[in-house]
């Protein structure tokens, strides 16, 4: 690919954005990262990826944590801002690369190389999708999407100035019910396609 594109997917539990977001990646040839990111930072701080994953896109917890000018003590905080940094440093670099979640399109808006997503979608192909992927009851899964959907969307507005899913703040917003997963992939590809050929042209 001649020029950096930056392809940051945020989504709904259950809505299939994970799966989205790796299918463009393979399919564009991209770099993908999700929880592979906690691989790399532990291995640049030589410390097990096990002991990140427990505090990957959560909120602080304020009872258990204190800032004191300006520096935390929070796990999840201090995760957060090395994965920030860990973007940066990757778009920084001139890489191209599909990421899902971790607040990017607020770490590098303002970034010509990013489209920014954010894939939702029916409640009840939601909850079908979470009953048979964990192998839950309909309700153990709309109680499952509850909980991952209120910690995303604390995690989010904790680190970015924008609401989590507000339309407003991404490039495209897209259902991926009605299509379901190959469909969508199909339109946010000849989106990202349309994007980067406009881009080119601009040259």
């Amino acid at each position: 690919m001649e020029r950096q594109v930056i392809i940051s997917i945020s989504r709904e539990f259950g809505s299939g954005g994970h799966e989205i977001a790796e299918t463009i990646a393979k399919h564009m040839n991209l770099e993908f990262y999700d929880k592979k990111i906690l691989d790399e930072i532990a291995g640049e701080l030589q410390v097990p990826a096990e002991g990140l994953k427990q505090y990957d896109e959560k909120p602080k917890k304020a009872f258990l944590s204190r800032t004191v000018k300006g520096h935390t003590n929070s796990p999840e905080e201090l995760l957060a801002q090395l994965q920030f940094d860990f973007i940066r440093r990757k778009a920084e670099e001139g890489k191209s690369f599909v990421i899902v979640g971790r607040c990017a399109e607020t770490v590098l808006r303002g970034r010509e190389a990013l489209i920014s997503i954010f894939v939702s979608g029916r409640q009840q192909q939601k909850t079908e999708r979470i009953m048979e992927k964990y192998q839950l009851s309909a309700s153990e899964a709309e109680e499952k999407m509850r909980r991952m959907d209120r910690t995303r969307r604390q995690y989010h507005n904790r680190y970015s100035d924008t609401k989590w899913g507000d339309s407003r703040c991404y490039d495209l917003c897209i259902n991926s019910s009605p299509l379901e997963t190959a469909g969508t992939v199909r339109v946010l590809e000849a989106y990202i396609r349309e994007r980067i050929q406009g881009k080119t042209a601009g040259k």
